[in-house]
């Protein structure tokens, strides 16, 4: 028998939610005011998962860390794919296909306002459909607390002003409940939702015979003696042959929210299990025996004709900044911020949990500057920038070096995400600069990124972009 290892995805996956149709499972998660959004997921045995595309295409016009896509619901109904999720400045959104590839349909208000997010749709046996969310404080001067809603079936509305099933206030040590999935199982509804914040919090279940209450609650999962911080925001599946299972992430600072996989059974009394006996497992029997190790993707050849799905745009990407030729990626040097936080044109990726080596080959034509950024609340890159006298390498504080048009570019990222750069200046590839040590950012892990500043007439060319995990 086949075992796995956790995290299952040991990268930023934050916020995921997952469902089985027939034999395949789904997943989505966060992605805040990356372009594009909503990534979705597929596996076979909930451990081996590749990206098989996004069902949001288009965001914000300029950089709004922490803003845009908060955590999403995936459910299936009535022969159609559904992704609820909160725009916390906007209100509850959802978008839909009849296949998870897409297309998907254009996002759909179904209730505006402030600070309105984390929403769960759930449509009942009797035809009924309802919607429960949480609160964000910042927007809305509560959390907390869950409300729940009738809604069309159709889910373009809700029906009612909503009301309040869960107030977590009253409940004892209780903080920050938020990120509500709503389940029924034999007759009983279930509100699965996570408490205590994403650092130190809890996994707990709420259980009642009405949907509109009163509801019990338990904790169903916690840090206890293992070194899993804050295990908890995730959803419950099955396999094709009836056992159940648990995702959820950890939160890991520069590296993100990783995704854990947690066995659950039901207890005697009609409670879930999750991992052991409440506490977050290391590893297990594979839910699936049979699985094809894969990863979601982080190497790119750019081979074409699209870039490869791991990428994202820091905002609404101008089709003037790229284009994927002969085998290359090459990126316009555009005019913008100097900031690199602050410019829409970084193209990333999210950083791997793992040790791994990152390397690229960059040219720089023309006038400009480019290079690879690990970027998150601070940030440091590695490449070249162009002078009277020809290209020089930049790294940092560096005092610059003379260089050839084109070089080969990297960084070696350590355990706890230090990172020190590399660079062949002709001698062979040798660090570089001083080692950084990459940051989270607003709500997100540190990211891979690409860059190219300038006045518009340059263009930095990058070849083949290797990520190596150093296993």
């Amino acid at each position: 028998m086949t075992t796995y290892r956790n995290p299952v995805l040991n990268a930023d996956w934050s916020d995921p939610d997952v469902i089985r149709v027939g034999a395949d499972f789904y997943l989505t998660a966060s992605s805040f005011t990356k372009v594009p959004g909503l990534p979705i997921l597929h596996s076979r045995d909930l451990v081996n998962w590749t990206i098989i595309g996004h069902a949001v295409t288009s965001g914000y016009d300029d950089v709004r860390p922490g803003c845009g896509v908060w955590a999403p619901s995936l459910r299936h109904h009535d022969g159609r794919f559904w992704i609820f999720y909160g725009d916390p400045d906007v209100g509850i959104c959802q978008v839909n296909a009849e296949d998870p590839r897409g297309p998907w349909s254009a996002p759909h208000v179904v209730k505006p306002g402030k600070g309105l997010i984390d929403p769960c749709p759930l449509w009942d046996d009797d035809g009924q459909a309802y919607l429960v969310h949480g609160w964000a404080k910042s927007r809305a001067g509560v959390n907390n607390r869950l409300t729940l809603h009738r809604m069309t079936p159709d889910a373009r509305q809700v029906l009612d002003e909503g009301t309040l099933v869960i107030d977590a206030d009253l409940l004892p040590g209780y903080r920050t409940l938020e990120g509500p999935k709503l389940y029924k199982r034999d007759g009983s509804y279930w509100i699965f939702a996570p408490a205590g914040g994403v650092e130190q919090g809890w996994q707990s279940v709420f259980r009642a015979d009405s949907i509109d209450g009163p509801y019990q609650d338990r904790i169903v999962l916690e840090q206890g003696d293992t070194d899993v911080n804050g295990p908890h925001q995730g959803g419950w599946v099955d396999t094709p042959t009836g056992e159940h299972w648990f995702m959820h992430f950890q939160d890991r600072g520069p590296y993100g929210r990783v995704v854990h996989l947690q066995p659950m059974t039901w207890a005697e009394d009609g409670w879930p299990v999750m991992g052991d006996n409440g506490e977050p497992v290391t590893e297990g029997p594979m839910p699936v025996q049979g699985g094809i190790p894969t990863t979601p993707a982080t190497s790119d050849d750019f081979a074409g004709p699209m870039l490869g799905p791991q990428w994202s745009w820091q905002a609404n990407p101008d089709p003037s900044w790229w284009q994927l030729r002969d085998g290359a990626l090459r990126l316009t040097c555009v005019p913008g911020p100097e900031d690199l936080r602050r410019r829409p044109s970084v193209l990333g990726q999210r950083l791997p949990g793992d040790p791994c080596t990152v390397t690229t080959t960059l040219t720089l034509d023309g006038q400009g500057r480019a290079g690879l950024v690990v970027l998150g609340h601070t940030y440091a890159s590695v490449g070249l920038q162009s002078t009277p006298d020809g290209p020089v390498l930049v790294c940092g504080d560096m005092e610059p070096v003379p260089a050839r048009d084109r070089v080969v570019i990297g960084a070696r990222i350590e355990e706890g995400a230090l990172v020190t750069f590399l660079a062949d200046t002709g001698d062979g590839l040798r660090e570089v600069g001083a080692p950084f040590q990459a940051t989270q950012g607003r709500w997100v892990g540190a990211v891979l990124g690409l860059f190219a500043a300038g006045d518009g007439t340059g263009e930095a060319i990058f070849e083949r972009f290797a990520v190596d995990l150093d296993r």
